[in-house]
């Protein structure tokens, strides 16, 4: 079980709900009443509100989303603490069945301040553009294995056994007979995305290769990739990934974190195997939250 935050002595508490157009605010007092009823600011908007609104003796959380980083920035300049909450942990917590942005607002006011709050560890800079650049090298993976699906189901509508030279071989297909005109316009065009894709994935992979050898991820990278079968390209995913690995106490959290630890379910009749994740906010990192 997690243990109680200390949350308690701030002047304010604020919770912002962050949704794609706008960003849901409100705020309690310690005796829980309302200083800031809920209200909408729009996410263009936002920096200035902010600047206008929180300062210096608030404590705020957020929920983790697509954007909470860039929130998260924002408010951590201002105010004096900002928790970052696990989303699916705050409605596990909640056990609501009814879901408002009024409703979450109060949600995250009360885990806040009652020092509950399922904290996750914030990343620095420097993690979050390494997670951002390997997430696009992932995408650049999918969108290449898509066109490659596609073209392999060309072959398999026509019977055909590609030639030696790979599906890059546009001589070989402009030789085949039994294809239609539309047909080989799109595979032309197929051609010319997969190559120049795979020329963006060359030029990540190089980039990596050399954020491997850095200053700031040389020694763990280095590290990783002892280890059979891993390379650069892992290395670097597994890095982004945990960011600083010194900020698990022991190699038991670490496997907690990563969502591989072995569980089971044993009740009654039931048994069953499973994977499991621990709680990784137990490890020091998420303790202190914006370590």
């Amino acid at each position: 079980m997690k243990k109680g935050q200390d949350t308690r002595g701030y002047e304010r508490y604020l919770a912002l709900d962050i949704h794609r157009e706008y960003i849901l605010v409100g705020g309690w007092n310690e005796k829980k009443e309302w200083i800031l009823t809920p209200r909408r600011v729009s996410i263009e908007k936002f920096p200035e509100w902010a600047k206008k609104n929180i300062r210096e003796g608030d404590i705020v959380v957020l929920e983790t989303t697509t954007n909470v980083w860039t929130v998260y920035d924002i408010v951590a300049a201002l105010a004096s603490r900002v928790l970052v909450a696990n989303a699916a942990e705050v409605w596990e917590l909640a056990g609501a069945r009814v879901k408002t942005d009024k409703e979450d607002i109060k949600r995250l006011l009360k885990l806040l301040v009652g020092g509950i709050v399922p904290e996750v560890w914030v990343p620095p800079m420097e993690v979050r553009e390494l997670r951002a650049f390997v997430s696009y090298r992932s995408r650049l993976v999918t969108t290449s294995t898509m066109i490659r699906n596609r073209l392999q189901s060309l072959l398999h509508k026509h019977n055909l056994l590609l030639s030696e030279a790979g599906l890059l071989d546009q001589t070989w297909w402009d030789a085949q007979k039994n294809m239609s005109p539309l047909e080989k316009m799109q595979i032309r065009q197929e051609l010319v995305l997969l190559q120049e894709v795979e020329k963006l994935k060359d030029a990540v992979d190089e980039e990596l290769q050399r954020q491997s050898t850095s200053t700031t991820w040389g020694k763990q990278a280095l590290q990783i990739m002892q280890l059979p079968g891993i390379g650069f390209v892992v290395a670097m995913a597994v890095l982004s990934a945990i960011g600083d690995i010194s900020r698990f106490e022991s190699a038991k959290q670490l496997v907690g974190y990563a969502g591989i630890g072995a569980g089971v379910h044993d009740s009654g009749k039931t048994h069953k195997e499973k994977k499991t994740l621990a709680p990784a906010r137990k490890c020091r990192c998420h303790q202190e939250g914006t370590s």
